[in-house]
């Protein structure tokens, strides 16, 4: 009884290969009360009009919201739950692993072990660069830039420094970093790790002007959004070496065609969005986007919940 109940009241897209297809959604979202998506749907005017007036809460599992359009929610009035803070825990610690990663090499040495490049020993052989006594720069902090400074200090980092819209004194004082301009940032970090969200203002905001500013020493991080790098810019960047290595998680279009000229680079390590990708997190996760999606159809406040 339960199942049939079960099958009257719900639609899954049983998939994880393929997200569900747009027209099928949009067909399939029709006089729904309440929808639960990923960061692969696009929540936009189109399908909020195609599921109609009965839709009043979407619940996102994401702490991203650059797939929905906020305006068009707020203006039809559906509350929207999304799935902060579980995850922080598990970027922060992909985040280390990945500047650990790209800092020392690891992807070129294990193709060098394994494919006989590992020959006699030699002097200045896959050097990398260590977090003793460096700058570390965080653009965009908030919860998840605090976890990752967290993690670092024990490497003997010397010095953290971040910059944002404004000065966000609460959260600096955790990891006794120092607020600086954009350019401050760039010219100082020796490992800069981005943690912004992705909205119009921060859009390609790590482009030419950024990398040109950076050492040639330096290692850059992105585990945000991959709408935040202007991708040919960062290219060129590393192929000129402008600056020493980057480490990405997260690429436009995702996935990144393997053609993409930076997976030609040894100096670029990239990751297929795996930042929240541990068994715990994602399963918390989910029944965070559950809960909030029950408590909005009853009208009670969410666990998290957006301010529109």
């Amino acid at each position: 009884l339960y199942q049939v109940h079960y099958r009257e009241l719900f639609d899954l897209w049983d998939s994880d290969d393929v997200p569900v297809p747009r027209k099928e959604l949009l067909q399939k979202v029709k006089g729904v009360d309440a929808l639960v998506c990923v960061l692969t749907e696009k929540i936009d005017a189109e399908l909020l009009d195609a599921a109609g007036p009965n839709l009043k809460v979407l619940s996102t599992m994401s702490v991203g919201f650059d797939h929905l359009s906020l305006e068009e929610l707020k203006k039809r009035g559906i509350r929207v739950g999304y799935t902060p803070d579980v995850l922080t825990d598990s970027v922060a610690e992909l985040t280390v692993a990945l500047l650990l990663t790209t800092s020392r090499r690891l992807i070129e040495a294990t193709h060098e072990a394994k494919t006989g490049g590992w020959g006699t020993w030699r002097t200045l052989w896959l050097c990398g660069y260590e977090l003793a006594n460096s700058t570390v720069g965080i653009l965009g902090l908030g919860r998840i830039g605090v976890a990752i400074a967290e993690r670092l200090k024990p490497f003997k980092v010397k010095k953290f420094i971040y910059t944002d819209v404004a000065p966000r004194p609460e959260l600096a004082s955790l990891i006794d970093a120092e607020y600086v301009s954009m350019d401050e940032l760039a010219s100082q970090s020796d490992f800069l790790t981005v943690c912004c969200a992705l909205t119009p203002e921060t859009k390609d905001i790590c482009n030419k002007d950024l990398f040109s500013k950076m050492k040639n020493t330096s290692i850059f991080i992105n585990t945000s959004r991959g709408g935040v790098v202007d991708q040919e810019d960062l290219y060129e960047a590393l192929s000129s070496g402008q600056i020493a290595g980057a480490g990405l998680d997260v690429t436009v279009p995702e996935p990144l065609p393997t053609s993409h000229p930076l997976f030609t680079l040894n100096n670029c390590v990239i990751l297929p969005h795996i930042a929240s990708a541990s068994y715990s997190t994602r399963n918390a996760m989910s029944a965070l986007a559950a809960n909030n999606l029950l408590l909005g159809l009853k009208g009670q406040p969410m666990i998290k919940e957006l301010k529109l």
